[in-house]
């Protein structure tokens, strides 16, 4: 029992990752039609932009408050400089954005080196608390903690302010808001820095759980989190939750009770699976 609830909770630590990122992906796809694979380097960035303040500082709170909204402002200037002359042609849209994720990516790797880099964390963060005999680890309640707080604050954001409106009805139907002479441009900037906002963030918080970050963790959380954003239908924040959820658990299982690695292909399986019985998937819209 002890194991069982310990597997779970780490489970849904890692799905807490997972959505941080999915969520943002969701929403640019969603709004923007924008597959934006430089999602990935906002990731590192914030990873890397914490341990800099960490390392001066010793707060990682300090590292994260930093973090998040410069990766925020990098992400907007790059949809405002480079991304908008693109829409609605997806070639150079996947060239510019991969060529973004290699770029900084080898940037980071010559200015920190390739090697990982330990991070430092408060003590507490360490440590482990008892539930039901299960030992867990602190710093995954914490990550799951903030992922609930951010789908909370994202659902208001979406259903009670007008800008969260805007987007959610771009999501259903954009032709139909610039239709409106609403001009949704500003909304695109803001959804691009909400998207690298939650990705420094989830960069910051799985350098903490790792307790080190690398030049290529963007890479490896990215691709699954594309597999979430999938999964879970695009545009559709709920369905990145329960997608990243999924996804985590059937990891965490199947890597403890079957072999290592095994979690990998079951969720590659979990994705054939939806996109052959639902393609648009679990809460995405079908297009016609």
């Amino acid at each position: 029992m002890e194991t069982f609830l310990l597997l779970t909770v780490t489970g849904l630590g890692l799905a807490s990752l997972y959505f941080l990122v999915s969520s943002g992906l969701s929403l640019i796809f969603g709004l923007m039609d924008v597959l934006n694979f430089a999602h990935g380097a906002f990731l590192t960035c914030g990873g890397y932009l914490a341990w800099v303040i960490v390392d001066a500082t010793g707060s990682f709170t300090l590292g994260v408050l930093i973090a998040v909204p410069a990766v925020a402002a990098l992400a907007a200037l790059i949809e405002v400089t480079l991304l908008r002359r693109w829409y609605g042609n997806h070639v150079p849209q996947i060239l510019l954005t991969v060529g973004l994720l290699l770029a900084i990516t080898a940037l980071i790797r010559a200015m920190f080196g390739p090697d990982a880099r330990t991070i430092k964390t408060p003590q507490w963060m360490n440590e482990v608390t008892e539930v039901l005999g299960a030992h867990i680890p602190n710093d995954r309640l914490l990550v799951i903690g903030i992922a609930v707080a951010v789908y909370a604050a994202l659902a208001l954001f979406l259903a009670k302010t007008r800008y969260g409106l805007v987007i959610r009805a771009g999501v259903e139907n954009r032709p139909m808001v610039t239709a409106l002479g609403i001009d949704v441009r500003r909304a695109f900037t803001l959804v691009f820095a909400i998207g690298g906002a939650l990705a420094a963030l989830a960069g910051a918080l799985a350098a903490a759980v790792n307790n080190a970050v690398s030049p290529e963790q963007g890479m490896s959380l990215l691709i699954f989190a594309f597999i979430v954003v999938i999964i879970g239908g695009l545009g559709s924040i709920l369905g990145s939750a329960l997608a990243a959820v999924l996804v985590g658990m059937f990891q965490q299982y199947a890597n403890f009770y079957a072999a290592v690695g095994a979690g990998d292909l079951i969720v590659v399986l979990l994705l054939v699976g939806v996109l052959l019985a639902r393609p648009q998937g679990l809460l995405g819209k079908a297009t016609t």
